[in-house]
């Protein structure tokens, strides 16, 4: 006897190909509402699966990404003849967030989650002037930059990488500290951290030097202070088709 069907939910971003992908699954395939699926199929890019892994944090519902959009180091191949079977077939990576506090210089508090990377960034014409302190010891009085980020592995090959940061594998329980545009010190590219750091960015100057902090599209404007660090007791799990996972993919990258 055939297994049962899983109970889709298929969910697109804007993007008429996505549009177009989704009426055609869901025609094939049926369609559910998270609250009652089996598992999540995102048809868009990398930045409508990160969209759709936050928001399937509470279900904890697994999430198989197809590439609809111009960029999917998240995403498997398109494919609608032979869905089911990559379903059933799928590999799954279990990923943490970081988790963001800030603090702006209005006293205004703002938390958030990110699967990829926390960043803080100039807002103004000057470069910034940010302190860092490392599980409350000061590790860097003065980086003068153009902003600074914290990496997750799964995000290591997004802005950490176009920022010349080191790609981390899938499992390595670190995290990566990358500047952009580092004037002093001069051309500081950061460093490999242990998953457990705990990091705080205190904004040196915040009225002269304005500085935004963001976690994954979520923004806070003058921020005062920015603590990070690894969210543990929150998972997302995403999947993948048979040696095409995250690890595999980040393998790839580095030979490119």
């Amino acid at each position: 006897m055939a297994p049962e069907a899983p109970k889709i939910a298929f969910l697109a971003s804007n993007d008429p190909m996505a549009v177009s992908a989704h009426a055609a699954l869901t025609a094939r395939f049926g369609q559910f509402v998270p609250e009652r699926a089996d598992l999540i199929v995102a048809l868009g890019g990398d930045g409508f699966m990160l969209h759709t892994l936050h928001g399937a944090q509470k279900s904890g519902l697994p999430v198989y990404g197809m590439n609809c959009g111009t960029i999917g180091f998240l995403m498997n191949e398109f494919s609608e003849s032979d869905l089911l079977h990559r379903l059933d077939a799928a590999e799954e990576t279990v990923i943490n967030p970081l988790k963001m506090h800030a603090v702006a210089t209005d006293g205004s508090e703002h938390t958030a989650l990110a699967i990829n990377e926390v960043s803080l960034l100039r807002a103004g014409s000057q470069a910034a002037k940010l302190r860092i302190t490392v599980n409350g010891r000061v590790r860097m009085p003065e980086l003068v930059c153009d902003g600074a980020l914290l990496s997750t592995p799964a995000g290591s090959t997004a802005y950490n990488y176009s920022a010349h940061g080191p790609i981390l594998p899938i499992g390595s329980e670190v995290l990566a500290l990358t500047a952009m545009s580092a004037f002093r010190p001069r051309r500081w590219q950061g460093a490999l951290l242990p998953k457990s750091a705990r990091v705080r960015f205190d904004v040196l100057e915040p009225q002269k030097r304005p500085v935004m902090a963001d976690a994954d599209g979520r923004s806070a404007l003058n921020v005062m202070w920015v603590e990070i660090q690894s969210e543990p007791s929150v998972s997302h799990r995403i999947l993948f088709d048979p040696g095409h996972g995250l690890e595999e993919r980040l393998m790839r990258e580095q030979f490119s």
